[in-house]
């Protein structure tokens, strides 16, 4: 009678360290992310005061437009990168409790709830940071790169030219913006369900998301 609680035993230690593993790499990859993030948002930071440096000591008004086009495109691909982040975090939270739930009904164990509790805590499911990265480049695409300011001397086929350039580049931003905001709705009906559901994503969005959101509404699921 004993061997059946040791079979069970040695069943549910081989789990755990399976589980472990995964989580392991999870945190792995996702750290590595958050590390290539942070320095790449200094770097576009830098690229940007180095082209606005150039443009107000008188430089010529094309290349200050080419450059920032070339900025505008790497900073929405890097925006866009850094939801995808928050999705990995989110697509391998409900992963893991889906596993553990279908464990529990399995074995008749009680694995998940002290399981979810340990990785709510790990580095993978803390993106804290990535959100507040997300968030500055909104506010950078908001203020500095979509605007197109009022100036007297550019013609209205220049203005035209920089408007046409820039639209692709906001319809990339504008599927990102969407996959963000479904996101957020489905974490926010989630959080109602129990206490294995996702919680809430509530990131303060810059005045630019709120705008395309006005423009491109989701549905409410």
């Amino acid at each position: 009678m004993a061997a059946e609680p040791t079979k069970y035993g040695k069943a549910k230690a081989e789990f755990v360290y399976m589980l472990n593993n995964e989580i392991n790499k999870f945190n792995v990859f996702f750290m590595e992310q958050e590390e290539d993030f942070i320095i790449g948002h200094k770097e576009l930071q830098q690229r940007i005061k180095t082209v606005m440096d150039k443009w107000s000591s008188n430089g010529s008004r094309t290349e200050y437009n080419d450059e920032m086009a070339e900025i505008r495109n790497d900073i929405v691909d890097f925006h866009g990168e850094m939801v995808l982040l928050e999705n990995y975090s989110n697509i391998n939270f409900t992963g893991l409790a889906k596993i553990l739930k279908k464990y529990d009904k399995r074995t008749g164990g009680l694995l998940r709830l002290p399981f979810i509790q340990k990785v709510l805590k790990q580095p993978f499911f803390t993106t804290d940071l990535v959100s507040k990265l997300v968030k500055e480049c909104e506010n950078i695409i908001d203020e500095v790169l979509f605007p197109i300011e009022e100036d007297k001397e550019e013609t209205k086929e220049q203005k035209g030219a920089i408007m046409v350039a820039t639209e692709p580049v906001k319809g990339i931003f504008r599927n990102t913006v969407v996959a963000l905001l479904t996101m957020e709705e489905i974490r926010r009906v989630s959080s109602t369900k129990d206490h294995f559901s996702l919680p809430p994503l509530n990131l303060p969005h810059s005045h630019l998301i709120h705008s395309f959101q006005l423009n491109s509404p989701i549905p409410i699921l």
